[in-house]
């Protein structure tokens, strides 16, 4: 009498692994092994060969150009075959490295202090800067960095578009802004700016943040890209100025009277300029048959506009 399985959720059977490298990177990394290695030791081993048998018989040269040839080929494939896991190492390298030192420092103080010395000494390592506001502040920052890094991966593996052998951008370095993060990522062929523009509202969520923007960290190469990954908005907040501490004190407070801002305008009030009209001149010999006198000539009439101009 057989036992009755267990029914596993959604019809789908668990192996009991867990997925590291996904198939199609595996398969174009294999490919891609194979194709450095021929490449490599045929290039290199004939390099090998010629410069050889200026040294040595014919032959032996040859054979010498095989044996270089094939061994560096070997190393280029090994590089080559896990670089994915490579790659995955430089991911977690932040984790890693920190791991390592903590884990160093730990051993030491333990193998070399009693253990009431070294709850003292961790208790100051770990108490000291989480009680102390701007330390707190930094370290919180750099922690946000290292989590945007790995959010950013997660994005470029779940709904963006990548090329077809399945590998990922390589995402560079990161560091806090008073805003939030700056990231740089390095893009594989297969993607663009123009591909990541029409996704930053996903990526911003992803990266639990307000708002992600992406602009080009180059003018020369359009695959080395620079994300501003927006948590708080800096305007709103108070600055501290450095010039309050380059005041005196002790400087006197000097009284001034405020002037008087007006706030209507009463037009009586304005004084006006007086025109006066110069007199009209009579003809000096006015006709004797008591006709009107001529009209006056064209320039008079200029030189009195002219006066007026």
């Amino acid at each position: 009498m057989t036992k009755p399985t267990a029914r596993r959720p959604f019809g789908r059977r668990s192996t009991g692994t867990i997925t590291v490298i996904e198939a199609k990177v595996h398969r174009s990394s294999a490919r891609n092994a194979r194709l450095a290695f021929i490449l490599t030791a045929v290039i290199v081993g004939l390099l090998a060969a010629v410069v050889a048998a200026s040294y040595m018989h014919p032959i032996l040269a040859l054979f010498a150009g095989v044996l270089i040839g094939l061994s560096l080929g070997g190393i280029t494939w090994v590089l080559v075959r896990i670089w994915p896991v490579l790659r995955l190492v430089w991911w977690w390298t932040p984790e890693i490295g920190i791991t390592t030192v903590f884990g160093f420092g730990w051993v030491q103080i333990v193998n070399h202090t009693p253990m009431l010395v070294t709850l003292v000494a961790v208790a100051l390592v770990v108490g000291v800067p989480a009680a102390i506001p701007a330390t707190r502040h930094h370290l919180v920052a750099w922690a946000w960095c290292f989590v945007v890094r790995h959010r950013l991966r997660v994005c470029f593996a779940q709904f963006i578009i990548a090329n077809q052998s399945g590998s990922l951008p390589l995402i560079l370095w990161a560091r806090p802004t008073p805003v939030g993060e700056r990231v740089w990522v390095y893009l594989r062929p297969g993607l663009s700016l123009a591909d990541l523009e029409g996704r930053l509202d996903r990526i911003a969520v992803a990266c639990h943040a307000s708002t992600a923007l992406v602009e080009r960290a180059s003018d020369g190469n359009a695959a080395y890209l620079r994300f501003d990954i927006k948590r708080r908005e800096v305007l709103t907040a108070t600055v501290a100025s450095p010039l309050v501490d380059v005041i005196d004190p002790d400087t006197p407070a000097t009284e001034r009277i405020p002037a008087t801002v007006p706030t209507a305008l009463d037009l009586p009030d304005v004084d006006a300029p007086t025109l006066t009209l110069p007199a009209q001149k009579k003809p000096a010999n006015p006709s004797a048959n008591g006709s009107k006198p001529a009209a006056a000539s064209s320039s008079a009439l200029d030189d009195d506009i002219s006066d007026w101009i």
